[in-house]
């Protein structure tokens, strides 16, 4: 069966590529040392690969189309054939399954046949007069339009459910298709690094990896710094898994890219991968298999999805176990069951009084005695009653409900995707309508993101602005620029403007983007440094994670002497700082009075400014003190010697002041969530309008939070918690696991009588717990990892703050929308049982 997956015979691989699909997908099957062992004896080693599927590791494919195209027909397209969708008869059947329109059809096939038996005029005679509006020949003669039109209304609403259900997928079908269409990778093309869509990835493609990715394809592992994997995805294992190049090289499509960085070449993809294996075995083709085994599977394509450990596509999984029910959907459900009860109660009511008067008036009344030819007609008019009472109960029923709720939700979706609102959840809009209180980060969202060095401390000297590079040491100023040069990921770059007179492109982490600014800004070229040590000659890197708030690279020296450079958060750099720069370039020791005047005098006046404060220092390993155990971190970074301390600003979107009063009046709270240190934090808070002189509002760093609502067991209290989020404003140098406590602890509060919905913007890998958990998870479509997004119920195009309160106000706008509707059809609906009741009960004549 495995073999019915490649779509084309491999006849004719050899004559283009030395690699067959079949040998590359069971490369793909191996893992660690024997994965490695194949490639030693196969191909020699990873180039040896690479020069097989005619692709340089450095330069990547030439990307001429002829060859893009080639591949793409040989190799297979990075596609999988989605499930096929319902069929418009297979939702007519489904609408068919409602109790009150099988009630409906059982009563009118009953009606319809009891309508073609007519009984004699003097069997009529002797059942009484009760019997008097069915003697009009005319009448009788039509008797049979009764059920056939309450079967001709059965089969106008079951058209009108299947129709709205249709459309619903389709919408939604298409709303996949956008999200999957924003999914780009970043490959190497004829020497450039380009981000193309996911779908045009192709084998030979040079991929770059980073941390938070969402592989798409198979790969072999060309270069890595410090990567992890989580493969939980496929293999259900929690542990991370490190790659690297001697003990497990092979890189799996849906895994997520956990720490550090690296290159592979592309060597399977779509229904060929791995997880597009079990994707097409388990996913889509159990279905299709059962009426259609061994046919080929056709309809659109959709991106690759990543899978859990059983096969099944993740986001399908996620959107089942996402939240039990909307918050509108649960009051909507309520409202119709008490409809129901009420409708039912309505109904019931009318039969049994319509029955009773019937009974009076024939038997006790009229005297009639009870005969047996006479039940036909008594059958006759008791199905008549029951028609009566089922017809107050489907009036009664608001059936355009779910129409009104599927129209105000599809409308407004559509508008927030003019308003940088991508929405992967359609309930999350709605939801967003009830939020009351927004946990936001703060760089790129209520920031702008284009951060720039302004303030600069560096060689005992304190500039309040960029310095002139004459008025630094050389020997500073080489150290300065050669570990920022090498020290930031080499994806981020500097990029000229788009038009002339505007501002340069930044490209990557906007942290290190500003830094590489700051070597231009001093005169220096950055990118001349990358070129004489290209990443490939980087002996280790430790990239940055939200543990170690810090990155270092380390350089090997031709006398086999090692330098590292580290940049980090000032305040945790610096405590890892035993000698410092001085005016002349010499080296003086730093101790912890020199430390703490530093931050007294630099660190804080510019973290009161708004700015973020990064460290930036460098350690020597001579070849006298032996290999050092490059494993051993805490050991590794400390002795540091510090270069300089930079300030960088990241100005507030001018919008978002008005946009968090605009939440403030309209009942929610917006708290600031950063890894920031406070003071930074507060003073951008206060800019933002969050925080106002004189509030008495709380300021928290993770650690103090953490201090509070843990007990002496270590365990969070809920009440602790209590005691604090009610007036916590700003929670700074917090980790993503204080995020996920914070957003848990509001939801699971009952300090007030209504409960919380909190919606959470997330843009790492690591905040996909708290986006998860909170009624409506933001993810940053430009900052945001592809982890974030998938975990994510909406996605902010734009990574403003401002976009969050546009969702706000169109969810609130379902709630209007919808409310309108329930005014007009309650008034409707009672009104028509009234009416319905009292013509039945009253005239004996139906009024509907």
């Amino acid at each position: 069966m495995l073999s019915g997956l490649i779509f084309l015979s491999t006849a004719n691989h050899d004559a283009e590529f030395s690699c067959s699909v079949q040998e590359l997908r069971s490369l793909m099957e191996l893992r660690g040392e024997e994965a490695v062992a194949r490639i030693q004896e196969s191909y020699s080693e990873v180039n040896g690969l690479c020069a097989r599927l005619r692709t340089s590791p450095v330069d990547g494919l030439d990307g001429k189309s002829e060859d893009i195209d080639r591949r793409k027909e040989v190799f297979g397209l990075n596609i999988i054939p989605p499930k096929k969708p319902k069929t418009f008869l297979q939702l007519v059947w489904e609408a068919l399954q409602d109790v009150t329109l099988i009630i409906l059809e059982v009563a009118a096939i009953i009606s319809l046949g009891l309508s073609f038996y007519h009984p004699p005029d003097a069997e009529r005679q002797n059942c009484g007069s009760a019997a008097g509006g069915v003697d009009d020949e005319s009448e009788a003669e039509a008797g049979w339009i009764e059920g056939a039109a309450i079967l001709l209304s059965v089969v106008c609403v079951v058209l009108v459910t299947a129709f709205n259900d249709w459309s619903k997928e389709k919408q939604f079908r298409g709303l996949q298709n956008r999200i999957e269409q924003e999914q780009k990778f970043t490959v190497v093309r004829g020497g450039q690094v380009i981000q193309i869509k996911v779908s045009e990835i192709v084998v030979g493609d040079i991929a770059q990896v980073k941390y938070g990715d969402l592989l798409p394809a198979d790969g072999v592992l060309i270069q890595g710094n410090d990567l992890k994997i989580d493969e939980s995805s496929l293999t259900g294992e929690s542990d991370h898994v490190k790659k690297n190049l001697d003990k497990d090289p092979m890189l799996l499509s849906g895994t997520h890219v956990m720490e550090g960085s690296g290159k592979m070449v592309v060597t399977a993809v779509g229904v060929n991968s791995q997880s597009g294996i079990i994707f097409t075995l388990l996913g889509a083709g159990d279905e299709e298999d059962k009426g259609k085994k061994g046919e080929k599977k056709d309809g659109a394509s959709v991106e690759m999805q990543p899978l859990n450990g059983e096969g099944e596509p993740e986001k399908k999984k996620k959107h089942i176990a996402k939240k039990e029910k909307s918050v509108l959907q649960g009051k909507l459900t309520k409202l119709a069951v008490q409809i129901g009860k009420a409708g039912l109660f309505m109904s019931t009511l009318t039969v049994i009084i319509l029955i009773t008067r019937f009974l009076i008036d024939t038997f006790c009344i009229q005297g009639v005695v009870w005969i047996p030819e006479c039940v036909p007609i008594y059958i006759q008019f008791l199905v008549k009653f029951f028609i009566i009472g089922v017809t107050v109960l489907v009036v009664a029923v608001p059936e355009g409900l779910p129409l009104a709720v599927t129209i105000s939700l599809a409308y407004s979706v559509k508008k927030m995707m003019k308003d940088n609102n991508l929405v992967r959840h359609l309930d999350a809009c709605e939801t967003m309508g009830n939020a009351t209180a927004i946990c936001s980060d703060k760089t790129g969202t209520l920031t702008m993101n284009r951060m720039t060095v302004v303030q600069a401390y560096i060689g005992e000297r304190y500039y309040k602005k960029v310095p002139e590079p004459d008025l630094i040491p050389p020997k500073i100023l080489d150290l300065l620029v050669l570990g920022i040069g090498v020290n930031c990921a080499y994806t981020t770059k500097i990029m000229p403007p788009e038009r002339d007179g505007g501002l340069p492109r930044q490209v990557g982490n906007k942290t290190e983007c500003a830094l590489l600014g700051f070597t231009l800004d001093l005169r220096r070229d950055y990118q001349a440094i990358r070129n004489e040590t290209p990443e490939e000659k980087l002996f280790k890197v430790y990239t940055f994670n939200s543990v170690r708030k810090s990155m270092s690279t380390v350089l090997k020296n031709h006398d086999g002497s090692y330098r590292m450079f580290s940049k980090g958060a000032s305040e945790i750099l610096l405590k890892k700082c035993c000698k410092i720069l001085t005016a002349s370039g010499d080296v003086k020791v730093f101790k912890h009075r020199d430390r703490d005047d530093l931050v007294k005098k630099v660190v804080e006046p510019m973290a009161s400014e708004g700015l973020r404060t990064i460290c930036l220092a460098y350690r020597d390993f001579p070849v006298s003190d032996g290999e050092p155990d490059w494993d051993n971190e805490a050991h590794i970074l400390t002795g540091l010697t510090c270069i300089a301390v930079v300030g960088i600003e990241d100005p507030v979107r001018p919008e978002v002041p008005e946009a968090i009063r605009k939440c403030q009046r309209a009942g929610i709270t917006v708290r600031m969530v950063t890894g920031d240190n406070i003071n930074t934090a507060r003073a951008i808070a206060i800019k933002c309008g969050i925080l106002h002189p004189g509030d008495d509002f709380l300021c928290l760093e993770g650690k103090e939070f953490n201090r509070r609502i843990h007990n002496e067991m270590g365990e969070i209290e809920q009440e602790r918690l209590d005691k604090i989020w009610p007036k916590l404003r700003v929670l700074a140098r917090s980790s993503p696991t204080d995020k996920h406590t914070l957003v848990k602890g509001i939801i699971d509060s009952t300090v007030f009588e209504q409960r919380q919905v909190v919606a959470v913007t997330g843009d790492g890998t690591n905040d996909g717990p708290a986006l998860k958990k909170a009624d409506v998870g933001f993810a940053m479509g430009i900052a945001g990892t592809d982890v974030a997004k998938e975990a994510s119920d909406i996605i902010l195009t734009d990574d403003n703050f401002s976009s969050i309160v546009k969702a706000v106000m169109w969810g609130r706008n379902v709630y209007d929308s919808i409310s309108k509707f329930l005014q007009f059809q309650l008034t409707v609906n009672v009104v028509a049982v009234i009416v319905a009741f009292t013509g039945a009960c009253i005239t004996q004549v139906r009024a509907t």
